[in-house]
């Protein structure tokens, strides 16, 4: 293998699959990054065996080959290099690669191509289509409500669901529940129903080029996987097996008492108050009143703490229904405010024990298109 590449290029396709580095699995080539030559163009691929990304990058191209090289070892080294082009060849015969770039002059210990875990090859010509931008806006919606936890190992995965022309993702962890949809960029004929892990989304969702107008989704048939496409970016993923819950039967049909106010002004009042709630059990209560001691018209959201203090925040809200005190997870409420895009945002109450949804509030929101679904806090004394 013989190939030149700019070190800009080269840098940036090992930041984008450098985060499938398997740093410590019993397989030494696993902490290698894959590099070959493809039709032209510089192919770099690693992978963990359930998450698997593929970065191609444009390339001189004097002889084909191909090798693994230490992945850390060899991106620490291309961010120090001059921005010039970087020439590199391999000495099959001891799997060393020689990395060349203005003065410096560098030997790599490698390993053989041949030992790193076949990457899939798929036909991407009968996939589904997806906006990137509205993928990677459903993804940030959705994946902070899943859970961390191994214990329930389907929760920390995201349902996606597509049939006709609509798919829509849902994580939740128990304690809330988000759900996005939007219209796919081509209808289908395909009914799909998979849960992806949380991680690998939120790696596509880093990856995915804003400059990138769409990305092919493809399930191959039997294998247990999903694979996203871009022009120059793949990312594979295991699937994870089971059933996730019946999330529709969670969201509330009606309401007693719906709060619209600015999503900034919320979001603002809800950091104030996790700074006192965070010492506690992260409670804010939040009391929705449309008439009464305070303005009317008003939601007052507070956190305290017995070791630090206490903070109140007071938002001007249109108010629908009787006043309601009910108490919420402040972390919870901020993480769904910071993904959140329109001015103003809607919750929605009953009473004190029941679950409240929060919902996106103007006019280029389709109606049900995000909801999250959060569960009430003991309020106590």
């Amino acid at each position: 293998m013989k190939v030149t590449v700019l070190q800009e290029n080269l840098a940036h396709g090992l930041s984008i699959v450098s985060r499938a580095v398997s740093p410590r699995s019993t397989l030494p080539v696993l902490a290698n990054v894959l590099m070959a030559t493809d039709e032209g163009r510089l192919r770099l691929s690693a992978t963990n065996l359930e998450l698997g990304i593929t970065c191609w990058i444009g390339a001189k191209i004097e002889e084909d080959g191909s090798t693994t090289v230490p992945a850390r070892t060899f991106t620490d080294l291309v961010s120090t290099l001059s921005d010039r082009e970087v020439g590199m060849s391999l000495n099959v015969r001891t799997q060393t690669l020689n990395v060349r770039c203005g003065a410096s002059n560098t030997d790599l210990k490698c390993i053989d191509a041949q030992e790193f875990p076949p990457m899939p090859a798929v036909d991407t010509s009968d996939g589904l289509q997806i906006k990137v931008s509205e993928l990677k806006e459903m993804i940030q919606q959705v994946v902070f409500a899943a859970s961390t936890d191994d214990a329930r190992p389907i929760l920390t995965g995201v349902l996606m669901t597509v049939k006709g022309g609509k798919v829509t993702l849902a994580a939740a962890d128990g304690f809330r529940l988000s759900v996005r949809k939007a219209d796919l960029a081509s209808t289908s004929g395909h009914s799909i129903s998979a849960v992806i892990p949380a991680r690998a989304l939120s790696e596509l969702a880093r990856i995915a080029s804003d400059g990138e107008q769409l990305v092919t989704m493809v399930m191959p048939r039997g294998r247990g996987q999903v694979v996203f496409r871009t022009k120059d970016v793949e990312l594979v993923s295991q699937l994870i097996d089971g059933t996730f819950p019946d999330y529709e039967q969670i969201i509330p049909t009606k309401f007693k008492t719906r709060a619209v106010l600015s999503t900034s002004a919320f979001l603002k009042a809800c950091r104030q108050a996790e700074i006192f709630a965070r010492e506690g059990s992260h409670i804010a209560r939040i009391n929705i009143l449309a008439t009464g001691e305070l303005q009317p018209g008003s939601v007052e959201i507070s956190g305290q703490s017995e070791e630090t203090g206490s903070n109140q925040n007071i938002v001007e809200a249109t108010i629908e229904g009787p006043n309601i005190l009910i108490a919420f997870n402040v972390r919870f409420l901020r993480e769904v405010l910071d993904v959140i895009r329109t001015p103003n945002v809607a919750l929605e109450t009953s009473t004190d024990t029941a679950p409240g949804m929060l919902r996106p509030v103007g006019a280029q929101v389709a109606d049900g298109e995000f909801l999250h679904v959060i569960m009430p806090m003991h309020l106590g004394s």
